[in-house]
């Protein structure tokens, strides 16, 4: 069985990121979070590791399925990838 943070080290996400989690706006309904969440607001589902707990399960947004891990927008750290995230948030 992958874990999410095997599949995270597969991917090429950075664990313990979480940036994508917390950056982004998302406006589908995440359990615990019926109406979405706004941008830079921290998702319920993101664990104290900064791992999602819904990876894997059918119950995670398609959203957050879609969304990879691409070196041009998480750049080199962390730090990196919530500005970027949060900039492409607020020029769309």
């Amino acid at each position: 069985m992958q874990t999410a943070l095997s599949a995270a080290k597969d991917d090429g996400c950075r664990p313990g990121c979480g940036a994508c989690c917390i950056a982004p706006s998302i406006s589908s309904p995440i359990p615990g979070m019926p109406d979405g969440k706004p941008a830079g607001v921290r998702c319920v589902q993101l664990d104290d590791d900064n791992l999602c707990r819904l990876f894997g399960d059918p119950q995670r947004p398609a959203v957050c399925e879609r969304f990879g891990f691409d070196p041009s927008l998480c750049g080199d750290d962390r730090q990196q990838a919530l500005e970027r995230i949060s900039a492409l948030e607020q020029a769309t």
